[in-house]
């Protein structure tokens, strides 16, 4: 998809992956290359969280793939894995890590607002803090909608409204304080230079049932007592204990 077809938040959130990717993949992709499944700020296991269950045989869409270390690893649990990323550079370091790997799958480089895909092409649809959170949910949710076969089910981790209206500009970090409006959240644009997007829940829970999806599981994380992660500080950790600052939003296809 060429820059002229985008939209003005894909376009710019497409420039900043491609500026970032190198630095992002430098400063996390050790945290997040681990030998096994694991989601979100804290990588906590798959096998602990069960979200996706078994994905022998089916068909799945990462959705916002980045380097592909999800992807990577489900192809070798035998799913039928196809990647989708909106920055070039993002999908040349998933190439590399698919070589190193041995595995081979389709990668798409698309916006998840738009996607070149025929319809009811997945079993499952995933984004572990990926599209979801840089695309606008008012585009990418019906996207979603259409891509998934009746039955199967969508599954995302990104941020929270708390983490949303708790977030201070001033100081950059969280504090227990409210900073933002809840109503009316939508669309921010960050200090770094990205777009990025966030609902409060009643908002979201329309939005999937408008577009026939059926919330199954919304699982609110908290951040473990032993908490290590390369995107958070000890005192932001110590936050997210409190108040959720990650959640993973389960929905299947009616």
């Amino acid at each position: 998809m060429s820059s002229s077809d985008l939209t003005s938040q894909a376009r710019t959130n497409r420039e900043f992956w491609n500026r970032q990717a190198d630095e992002y993949q430098a400063e996390h992709g050790e945290h997040i290359g681990r030998p096994e499944p694991r989601w979100g700020l804290w990588q906590i296991r798959e096998s602990e969280l069960r979200i996706l269950g078994d994905v022998g045989g089916k068909d799945v869409l990462e959705f916002g793939c980045g380097a592909a270390q999800w992807s990577v690893l489900l192809a070798q649990q035998g799913a039928r894995m196809v990647g989708i990323d909106n920055s070039e550079r993002q999908l040349e370091h998933a190439r590399t890590a698919m070589a190193e790997a041995g595995v081979e799958f389709q990668l798409v480089h698309a916006s998840a607002e738009s996607l070149p895909l025929p319809d009811a092409s997945f079993d499952v649809v995933f984004a572990d803090h990926g599209a979801n959170r840089f695309a606008d949910p008012l585009l990418w949710v019906p996207e979603v909608s259409r891509l998934l076969r009746v039955g199967g089910f969508a599954a995302f981790s990104g941020g929270t409204p708390f983490e949303w209206i708790g977030w201070n500009s001033e100081t950059d970090t969280w504090d227990g304080g409210l900073h933002r409006p809840y109503f009316g959240m939508h669309r921010s644009e960050t200090p770094e230079g990205s777009v990025e997007f966030e609902l409060p829940y009643g908002a979201w829970i329309r939005l999937f049932r408008r577009n026939s999806l059926e919330v199954e599981e919304l699982r609110e994380i908290q951040a473990p007592e032993d908490a290590v992660t390369t995107y958070r500080t000890d005192e932001e950790n110590a936050w997210a204990r409190r108040w959720p600052m990650e959640q993973i939003w389960k929905v299947r296809k009616l």
